[in-house]
């Protein structure tokens, strides 16, 4: 994880890059989230390390559907709340909270498949409830490392809590006990062809079943959108046990991965309850992981740091150790020692986007011309894998700004607010990139289209029609 996590809007840097964890999103540093979300107790969290376990987890399930795996976006929901979702757009929602209660891999697979037996019934295309309650709209940025930089823009932060369509509405779905029943079988299913044991899912149910007894104000959330019954448990169960692959167990990597996420989680979100379950005494990697995690957030840096240097020393190639270094010292205003981290970080996994954006930022950091020119060439290269992260583009604009140019850098502003679904104050920013940009040029041509996709008023369109789109 590499960014930090509040309530202010950041993500995690390297292990959790974007992890508006609880308040923030997550890298290799859960970063805080926005105050506005801060407030409901959820974020949306990105982080490279949890988001590449998860898909592990989860791809084969979704080919087993008949899904394509590159088409399913996994949410990953800094909420303590124990819930899950999937909803329209082939998203799937999976709460820190539902991930921190499940004992196993294969109790998460479980989930995972019962939410994809959801996606793949088109459940909830069907659901009156869809229109009706919404997630709150969550700060999709990049990484652990970089979460922590949104909390520096708190009028971004504003405008996307109030711009909920990029999102789409993601709702607090309700299914029918007929659809959870058919969830439930197809998950079965799913897991059964992967090679899987569905036991999971009958022991993560097994667990909540006294949730059953309870009022709706006082069950969880996940098993008030999706009713659970002795019965439905009875049901699934004698499914399960006559599958080949009943006694199938998760493999030692399975095992480590599903820990080192846990504790990982466990260290943002809750420090000083990670101190307290991950002894001194516990010299485990996944234990002394969550503590120099848990120092960091606590505002402990050079006791994280020795932790964390002493892993590294061990797991010179592990890509989220360095991120999460070079995110501790970016955040406590060691900027010029995070350069090497970070870049060790991109060398060792040059094809993550949450990385190099990291990386750009401590560059532009530097306020050496040089280097803000470096930083620019990372943030693109990491707009190509990820042409929607608002955190890059945001980077990208105070990158220009402090290279004078000031036509890029509105039109990365607008970018940015375009891909947040701030559609008006994309079309602003737009408007005035096409009056500093040299007429003609692919980034005049862009930030046309901009103005044209984000509902321009009729004086945009007079503007416009008066100067000529091309």
């Amino acid at each position: 994880m590499t960014s930090r996590t509040r309530a202010v809007g950041k993500t995690f840097g390297a292990g959790l890059s974007a992890l508006a964890l609880l308040t923030a999103t997550l890298s290799a540093t859960l970063a805080p989230i926005s105050a506005a979300h801060a407030q409901d107790g959820m974020s949306l969290i990105r982080d490279t390390e949890i988001e590449e376990i998860l898909h592990r987890e989860a791809d084969p399930i979704y080919a087993a559907a008949g899904l394509d795996p590159k088409t399913v976006r996994i949410l990953l929901v800094g909420d303590k709340e124990l819930n899950a979702f999937a909803t329209q757009g082939l998203m799937m929602g999976l709460n820190t909270g539902l991930i921190l209660q499940t004992e196993t891999p294969n109790q998460l697979k479980g989930v995972i498949a019962h939410e994809t037996g959801h996606l793949a019934g088109a459940h909830p295309l069907r659901s009156d409830e869809m229109m009706k309650a919404g997630l709150k709209p969550m700060i999709l940025t990049m990484g652990l490392g970089v979460l922590a930089a949104l909390a520096g823009a708190p009028d971004a932060g504003a405008v996307l809590f109030g711009n909920a369509s990029y999102f789409g509405t993601l709702g607090a779905l309700g299914y029918s006990r007929e659809q959870e029943s058919r969830a439930d079988q197809a998950g079965a299913n799913f897991l059964e062809t992967t090679g899987q044991s569905g036991r999971g899912l009958v022991e993560f149910f097994d667990n909540f079943r006294y949730q059953e007894v309870f009022d709706q104000s006082r069950r969880f959330a996940y098993f008030r959108s999706h009713p659970l019954s002795s019965d439905r448990i009875d049901a699934l169960r004698a499914k399960v046990e006559r599958l080949p692959h009943y006694d199938a167990v998760d493999s030692p990597d399975e095992l480590a991965e599903h820990e080192i996420m846990k504790a990982k989680l466990e260290g943002f979100i809750n420090p000083q309850t990670a101190l307290i379950k991950y002894k001194e005494s516990d010299r485990g990697f996944p234990a002394r992981y969550a503590r120099a995690i848990a120092y960091y957030q606590m505002k402990e840096p050079d006791r994280a740091l020795r932790i964390l240097d002493a892993l590294i020393s061990e797991n010179e190639k592990n890509p989220y150790l360095w991120e999460l270094k070079g995110q501790i010292l970016f955040e406590f205003n060691r900027v010029p020692q995070a350069e090497e981290p970070q870049r060790r970080s991109v060398a060792l996994k040059p094809d993550a986007a949450l990385l190099r954006i990291n990386l750009g930022q401590t560059l532009i950091g530097l306020d050496d011309p040089k280097k803000i020119e470096e930083g620019v060439g990372e943030l693109k290269r990491a707009l190509v894998n990820e042409g929607d992260n608002a955190v890059a583009w945001r980077l990208l604009a105070q990158a220009y700004d402090k290279q004078g140019k000031d036509g890029d850098a509105r039109l990365a502003t607008a970018e940015q607010y375009f891909n947040l679904g701030a559609v008006r104050e994309a079309r602003v920013f737009a408007m005035r990139a096409r009056e500093l940009l040299r007429k003609d040029t692919p980034e005049w041509r862009r930030a046309t289209d901009i103005v044209l996709a984000s509902k321009p008023s009729d004086q945009d369109l007079k503007a416009l029609a008066k100067e000529g789109l091309n």
